[in-house]
């Protein structure tokens, strides 16, 4: 769950791009080795007319020309848009993305869930690729390093963000922030085939991560993995509410901190999954099946992304125990039962991604530990039917883009 893009809410394996690439672009522009020539042999290795148009882009400090797919409207339909980003600038970094997946943030946001929008608007907060061009400032990227990017992309006082940049109000998200850089006065987002971004809100991708299970760490992973760490003890019993996108990573990210993992779903189908993942797994039909979990758990994660009987969930939790919602309704709107809470002690929170500096310690914990995500890969053309898929319970369990077909 990452924040609303209005006001309300709030990545490269490619060695072939080596430090020989060098992509001079004006004075914000550092090459990749002290030789320009190298420049133009790189560039005529470009072969379609797009790249050769970012290589002069980059070379003559110019906005960036992307192509991707964009909301119009509250449709949920989503088509084809060509659009220029801002041109790298001395703190920038530029990532050709190599994968960008599907959060079901971008759903409710270009639906118009989480309040009204800025069209044309590219969603997308789980990129991940590789670094084609670094502005002059940045000392954290050199070109070829594999970089990755989740809800978050700049901060209008970086300085006062802190280490969770997360909850400072001059934060620029990812897609629909107000964001006078860009050309089209909001931020952009991933269901793109180019990114720019300042280089602190970009994180190093280990080579142990292919792009495709890196994409949907970004947001999906750091938005389990933040409460995880923090409520969550080693050998202590742990609930997971709602087996998606984010449900079947906070299954894998508790059970390899040492977790006693159950899972609990409407979803009969996933029990299989849920089982091979190392967790045991209850059906939900209703209320009556989970009297016999009552007050049994040490912390309990709810990821599911629309409002719910959430009372029965928050009595699995021991008092003085936690239970923190991940997954944002319409209107960011749940009913809490003020009596039940005041009865069982439970401690209800919310929590929202996390600071980059504990991005980057999920993702190095993530390629360390073996924790990957399950994946669907698709075409754009296939973005629309993958929403109704994701809306419909269908996908298995977080959906990634192909940015080659933008």
């Amino acid at each position: 769950m990452c924040k609303s893009v209005n006001e309300n809410r709030r990545n490269f394996l490619t060695k072939g791009v080596a430090a020989s690439i060098a992509l001079a672009a004006g004075e914000n522009i550092l090459a990749a080795s002290a030789s320009s020539s190298a420049s133009n042999a790189n560039i005529n290795s470009i072969t379609n007319t797009e790249n050769s148009a970012v290589a002069s882009a980059i070379q003559n400090n110019k906005n960036i020309p992307c192509k991707g797919y964009a909301a119009f409207d509250e449709s949920g339909i989503l088509k084809p848009w060509k659009f220029d980003r801002r041109a790298v600038g001395v703190d920038d970094i530029l990532i050709e993305i190599k994968a960008t997946s599907i959060c079901h943030s971008d759903i409710h946001t270009e639906l118009g869930h989480w309040g009204k929008q800025i069209y044309p608007q590219v969603p997308g907060h789980e990129i991940v690729g590789v670094v084609i061009a670094v502005g002059s400032n940045v000392k954290n990227f050199k070109v070829g390093d594999r970089a990755g990017v989740g809800c978050m992309v700049d901060n209008n006082d970086i300085k006062t963000a802190g280490v969770e940049e997360q909850y400072s109000p001059n934060t620029i998200f990812t897609y629909g922030s107000p964001y006078k850089k860009e050309p089209t006065g909001i931020s952009q987002g991933g269901y793109s085939d180019y990114f720019v971004v300042n280089s602190h809100f970009a994180v190093h991708i280990p080579n142990e991560l292919s792009w495709d299970e890196a994409a949907p760490l970004m947001c999906a992973g750091i938005t389990t993995y933040s409460p995880i760490i923090k409520y969550m003890k080693k050998g202590q019993k742990v609930a997971i509410i709602g087996i998606g996108g984010l449900g079947h990573l906070g299954i894998k990210i508790a059970i390899a901190k040492g977790a006693d993992v159950v899972a609990f779903t409407t979803t009969e189908s996933k029990l299989k999954d849920i089982k091979a993942w190392g967790a045991k797994g209850v059906f939900v039909r209703s209320a009556d099946d989970l009297a016999k979990y009552k007050a049994q758990f040490d912390f309990a994660l709810s990821t599911v992304p629309y409002e719910y009987e959430i009372a029965p969930y928050i009595a699995l939790v021991k008092p003085f125990g936690n239970f923190t919602i991940v997954g944002m309704p319409v209107d960011f709107s749940q009913k809490l039962p003020t009596l039940l809470l005041s009865s069982t002690k439970v401690n209800v929170n919310a929590s929202l991604i996390g600071g980059m500096k504990e991005t980057q310690e999920m993702a190095d914990f993530c390629a360390k530990s073996g924790v990957r995500p399950n994946i669907q890969k698709i075409t754009a053309a296939e973005i629309n039917q993958a929403w109704k898929d994701i809306v419909a319970k269908k996908a298995r369990y977080r959906v990634v883009i192909d940015p080659k077909s933008f």
